[in-house]
């Protein structure tokens, strides 16, 4: 019997167990409606109430994710509304929130950034969740308080604080189809004035293939590791220390035959960084906080051929951040709360394809005004000022009100300004694809790099005016807003929120020149404008203190605005494989930006045994249809093209029980229908999963 068999027998057996002995439960007390409020810092950089929040936040506990046996941040976020993990030409695993791109979300772990994205797309299977205390979701622009790269909102990992003054923690085994097994080690230890955690991680895979009539497996075998340490010392009654270091390694073993030989090789990736933060109470109302982080990412891939010896790929990348910032809160008696920081940030890039190393650097100052002039309303005020070394300055400006209407129902609506600055692959890129002969440069080199293309005779033509490279390439940016309501009364929780988000100056290629062979030189440009609208819904029921019940549900556009200015216009055609004739594209069949789905949407049900001192859970995730590339050669996605790929529905269990107290046994299995499509290359299908947890 194979492991997945086994899995579901085991679980299905497990599920029968729990039920019979259900029927002989007794009857259960009342539950009690009061429940501890769920605290986030994200949003605002202070503690606040998640109910309280005038701004769309989504917050992932541990106990959510220990429940669902996830180990790999992609795979928990996929299962929230409004963000769908998208897999970029590379494999690497991105998210979308509320349609916005992956190059547009900031990734941070307690509350710094995390650098080393390929193409823009930060690969979020490279964070484990095994020591993580909370995930905290921002939707839309965030850029009055994390300037650049948060322009389409922010997703803050916060690990786990000491709290027990006996050594405590847990050691987890984790095995899966594929071969996946995930080891972790998490210690922690409350000593009084020093407070101390330590976690590792090890998780690896024998990979798969979705496409055996195709050289090289879909995704290759892997391990990686993850060490982290972190400190808590009180210094005094004023003043505490916090300081974390994080290192994390990952080897893939790549590998294919071609005609005429077969070829091998690796990717190797290392990040390691460290993080201090001093915490000053100054006074009643004034706290300050003092920080300095330094992180770096490295990446080198070399794959040649067995028997010639010949190299097929060569590529490294190496990046380092340092930032320090100074931040201080300020409770103003009766008149809120003043946040504001300043800081300085240096980024350094050395990679295949640059002349030399290029780096960036940038100072930033922001401030925030959060207070209750009324009330029942609450009023979020802020902005931010980035002095950056290679684009215009920016004014980041914010603005958020949350009134309530009564006990169970608030109002509440935000606007803000986002940016993302130019990255060093858009402005320093020098690429020439040996094999077709394209070239790709970077705005910042383009002039130059041309001029040498001609020089050597290589350029036929160019497609730009003179002096088109003369004036700066200009950051992205755009405007969000939120409007909303949420209820809580008694069993029930809900929300509703609108959503906009438009963008303006996207950064996008354009060909700048011909060469004699046929193929185009392509550089970067400011051009498109695009937009995202549409509408989230979350309800929550709790039927008694064991069971609850949640669902979710998102409508999604998203558009370039000139491409549908176009379509309006009567300027686009397409053939209609029906007839096999060319018809005019009508409104109706513009259907929106690449890998957009319409509808997202999410049930899912949590019961706990506490008799039998087990849980189980269902979830059950929608993505409609949507497409990967215009195939018809009109420049946008229409019901005409044949990329579609094809609405689905996935459907994930996990039952765990706890035995002799510490122990804990987990079974699950995600996708249990098997859905497959070659076109996902992070779902290989059916997977089975047992994990075996110690607590102490």
């Amino acid at each position: 019997m194979s492991f997945i068999k086994k899995t579901v027998f085991i679980f299905l057996l497990l599920v029968f167990a729990f039920a019979k002995a259900y029927s002989q439960e007794q009857p259960i007390d009342s539950l009690s409606n009061e429940k501890l409020e769920e605290v986030v810092i994200t949003a605002t950089r202070t503690e606040r109430q998640l109910s309280s929040l005038p701004l769309p936040v989504t917050l992932i506990d541990k106990k959510q994710i220990r429940q669902t046996g996830v180990v790999r941040l992609d795979e928990i976020l996929n299962e929230q509304i409004g963000i769908v993990t998208v897999p970029d030409e590379s494999g690497f695993e991105g998210v979308q929130i509320q349609g916005i791109a992956s190059d547009y979300i900031l990734i941070l772990v307690d509350g710094v950034p995390l650098v080393g994205r390929s193409a823009g797309n930060f690969d979020l299977r490279r964070i484990t969740v095994g020591n993580i205390k909370q995930i905290e979701v921002v939707k839309g622009p965030s850029s009055s308080l994390y300037g650049s790269d948060a322009l389409g909102g922010v997703i803050n990992i916060i690990t786990e604080k000491p709290r027990s003054r006996k050594v405590g923690g847990d050691v987890g085994y984790r095995y899966g189809s594929y071969g996946q097994q995930d080891v972790n080690v998490n210690l922690k230890q409350n000593l009084g004035k020093w407070r101390y955690g330590f976690f590792a991680n090890r998780f690896s895979s024998e990979g798969y293939d979705l496409n055996p009539e195709t050289e090289g497996q879909t995704v290759n075998p892997f391990a990686n590791y993850t060490l982290n340490g972190r400190v808590y010392v009180d210094l005094n009654d004023k003043l505490e220390l916090f300081s974390s270091t994080r290192f994390y390694t990952q080897n893939i073993e790549s590998g294919f035959t071609t005609d005429t030989e077969t070829v091998s090789g690796d990717s190797e990736e290392q990040e390691w960084n460290a993080h201090a933060r001093l915490n000053h109470e100054a006074s009643e109302n004034l706290d300050l906080e003092y920080e300095f982080y330094f992180t770096k990412y490295r990446a080198e891939e070399l794959i040649t051929g067995e028997i010639s010896d010949d190299v097929v790929f060569d590529s490294r990348f190496d990046q380092t951040l340092i930032r320090p910032e100074v931040r201080v809160n300020y409770n103003i008696k009766k008149a809120g709360t003043v946040t504001a920081g300043v800081g300085y940030q240096y980024d350094q890039l050395d990679r295949t394809y640059f002349d030399e190393q290029v780096a960036f650097n940038s100072q930033y100052i922001y401030g925030q005004w959060d207070l209750e002039p009324l009330k029942k309303l609450n009023v979020i005020a802020g902005f931010r000022f980035d002095n950056h070394s290679e684009y215009s300055n920016q004014l980041s400006p914010k603005l958020a009100l949350r009134y309530e209407l009564n006990d169970a129902i608030a109002l509440k609506t935000s606007i803000g300004y986002g940016f993302k600055a130019p990255d060093f692959r858009q402005l320093y890129f020098d690429f020439t694809n040996s094999a077709v002969g394209y070239t790709v440069l970077g705005y910042n080199v383009a002039s130059d790099k041309l001029q040498e293309l001609e020089d050597a005779g290589q350029i036929a033509n160019r497609t730009v005016p003179a002096g088109f490279f003369d004036e700066p390439i200009k950051a992205e940016s755009s405007i969000g807003f939120n409007l909303g309501a949420t209820y809580r009364k008694d069993k029930w929780n809900g929300e509703i929120n609108f959503f906009r988000n438009d963008f303006s100056n996207l950064i996008d290629t354009q060909v700048i020149a011909r060469k004699f062979n046929g193929q185009n030189v392509f550089s970067y440009r400011n051009f498109d404008e695009v937009y995202f609208t549409g509408a989230e819904i979350n309800l929550g029921y709790q039927f008694n203190k064991n069971l609850s019940l949640s669902g979710g549900y998102q409508l999604l556009y998203a558009f370039d605005k000139i491409q549908e200015d176009r379509v309006k216009d009567g300027e686009v055609f397409a053939r209609d494989p029906a007839t096999n004739r060319t018809v005019q594209v009508e409104r109706s069949d513009y259907f929106g930006l690449v890998n957009r789905s319409r509808h997202n949407a999410n049930l899912k049900v949590f019961y706990k045994l506490a008799f039998a001192k087990a849980d189980i859970n269902l979830r059950l995730l929608y993505r409609s249809k949507y497409a990967l590339f215009d195939t018809n050669g009109n420049s946008i996605i229409d019901t005409y093209d044949n990329s579609f790929v094809d609405g689905f529905l996935t459907t994930n269990i996990a039952a765990s029980k706890t035995f002799f107290k510490y122990f804990n046994l987990q079974l699950g299995t995600n996708n249990l229908f098997n859905y497959k499509d070659r076109n996902i290359p992070n779902n290989p299908g059916i997977q089975g999963f047992i994990k075996l947890n110690y607590t102490f």
